[in-house]
This record gives structure tokens, sequence and C-alpha cells, in this order.
């Protein structure tokens, strides 16, 4: 086969797949990785195609995703905020997953205070959080390390979590939408997510207001399979996100809102470790948990703190279904 015939055909699997890697490229086209990382190279340059770690992916802003450093100071307080009420989740001596993310990074620093708490993770920045824990034991996945957000990624990672069963996955992501539920940007740690998901008997997903309504290339967590939502109280001016949040409970999701004032929750609760009030959105027809040994959310209102919406939450969303 020719240069440009092979090109053609790279071109043509990573439009029908959105992203395809070099070993699956190298198959089809019948010759070496290297050629096919060659090849590769040649359509980046010409702007048809980006290059990511071990494959090929669309070109465009929809697949790029924030480093670190750019993550890490995005949103800090309400990431906070959701660290607070997610850790309140996790109970002494159970066994949980927890994904890649600064939200995750968070969530980890906290649960430092558990004993007897078993966390397997793909973060490096959750195992340095939970590193000096003398009462939690941590378990690290294998793979190969993915510098952008300090993850182990690829076959050794998800080889890894073969076999393995927990209570609860915790979970970031790129982006959320009732539609598709969570999503990332890249094609490896999607993958990785999945084989997290598969662990667990049940998934939260730590996601703030801006990532709601927000939808990438990469499905890691589809809706259907989402226990809970940690999240925060999206601006009164976000119609995107509170229009998203009732789609999402409207399919059966439960929503705890962490709130990022200091105080009380709106029902008079005491202020969880951090100072910030947390209160549970109460949900209509909440569906029974999904998976085998979820025995904590079985249908009806989420009752972290058990606070009804205040007047005007209650307003907007009554607003939101009659649109």
């Amino acid at each position: 086969m020719f240069a440009a015939e092979r090109r053609q055909l790279i071109l043509e699997m990573v439009r029908a797949n959105g992203a395809v890697s070099l070993r699956e490229l190298a198959r089809v086209v019948q010759t070496s990785e290297v050629t096919v990382r060659r090849d590769v190279r040649a359509l980046e340059a010409e702007g048809l195609l980006d290059r990511r770690h071990g494959g090929a992916v669309l070109p465009g802003g929809f697949t790029r995703e924030s480093g670190f450093p750019q993550k890490s100071h995005l949103a800090t307080a309400e990431k906070t905020a959701i660290a607070d009420v997610a850790a309140g989740l996790v109970e002494e001596g159970e066994a949980i997953v927890v994904g890649a993310g600064t939200t995750t990074q968070e969530l980890a620093r906290r649960l430092a205070r558990v004993p007897g708490l078993t966390v397997v993770t793909n973060s490096l920045l959750v195992a340095q959080a939970l590193a000096h824990a003398n009462r939690v034991e941590v378990v690290m996945t294998g793979g190969t390390l993915r510098g952008s957000n300090y993850a182990l990624v690829g076959s050794g990672a998800e080889q890894s979590l073969q076999g393995l069963r927990v209570s609860r996955a915790f979970l970031s992501g790129s982006g959320l939408t009732a539609e598709r539920g969570l999503s990332t940007s890249n094609m490896l740690s999607a993958s990785v997510d999945r084989a997290l998901v598969q662990a667990a008997a049940e998934v939260v997903v730590l996601a703030d207001h801006t990532k709601l309504g927000t939808d990438t290339m990469f499905q890691t967590v589809p809706t259907d399979v989402i226990t809970r939502l940690v999240t925060d109280e999206p601006p009164a001016h976000d119609d995107r996100a509170a229009t998203e949040l009732q789609a999402l409970a409207d399919q059966g999701v439960q929503i705890a809102v962490a709130g990022t004032g200091v105080g009380t929750g709106a029902g008079g609760d005491a202020v969880p470790p951090g100072g910030r009030a947390r209160r549970d959105v109460p949900l209509p027809g909440q569906r029974a948990a999904r998976h085998p040994g979820a025995g904590q959310f079985r249908g009806g209102p989420a009752s972290l703190a058990g606070d009804v919406l205040p007047p005007e939450r209650t307003a907007r969303v009554a607003d939101l279904r009659r649109r």
C-alpha cells in the first residue's frame, strides 16, 4: 500500500471512530507501528488529526484537555466543598476506588482520616495524599504514567483491576450531561475509568457546576450507571447547569449539592470538616440501586443532610419543568 493510500485509510478510521490506537491502525493498514506513527505525524502536520499517547484522534478543541496545572486553579472552593460532602459517604473499613482528577485529589486528603479504609487508585496524586495515613491502605494499579494528570493508564492499569470488587467508585471527568453521562477528553483515561466502574457496586461522580452540560469526546460512565452526583450550587444565572441537574434528577441520579458558604446548612445541620455547609436535593422518583450490593441508595429523596430545597431553588426547578 502506498503512503497516500495508508494515510487516507488512517483518516477514514479516525473520522469513523473518533479515536484509534496505533496498534489498531497498524493492523488494518498491514504495516508496522513505526510506519503508522510517521503517517500520523504527517497528517497532524496538515491539521487533519491530533496525535495522542498511543493513538490518533479527531482534531479540534473538542478533544483537547487542560493539564494538571491549569485544572488545579479552577473552581477550587467548589472542589473543596464537593470533597467535604463526598468524604461523608465513606465509612470505616470500606474498600473503594478513586479515579484521577483534581477533585478526587481533594477527596483523598479527607479520606486520610477514615480508619481501616482501603483505596484502590490509578492516580499518583490520590496516592500521595494518602501516603502518610497510617490507617489507610493504598493499592495502586499498574500501567503507563500519563504525565498531564499524573495517572496510570493503558492495558496494565485495566488488567490490574480485573476481578476486583469494592463498594464504591469515586470518579471525576471533563464533562457531565444527562444524555451521555460522564465523559473525558482522553481515550486512555476513559478506558481506565470504565474499568474502575466495573469494579464498583456504586458509582459516585464528583463534578462542579462548570462541567454540567459539557460533553467531551469519550464516554466513561453512562447516566443510568451513576448512583449519585456530588456537585455545587450553580450560579443563579447558569440556566444550562440548572437544566442539566434537573434532567439528571429526572433520570434517577441522586444529587448532593455542596454549599461553599460558611455557616450551617439550610436545615440547620452541623457544618462538616472544612467549614462548608451541605445539603441534598430531594429528587422526584429516585430509582433503586442497580448494582449488586448497593444497599445504601434504595430510592426516595437523597438524605445526607435531610434538608429541603430553599424557596428560590424550588421556584427555579418548577420553572424548568414548565419549560
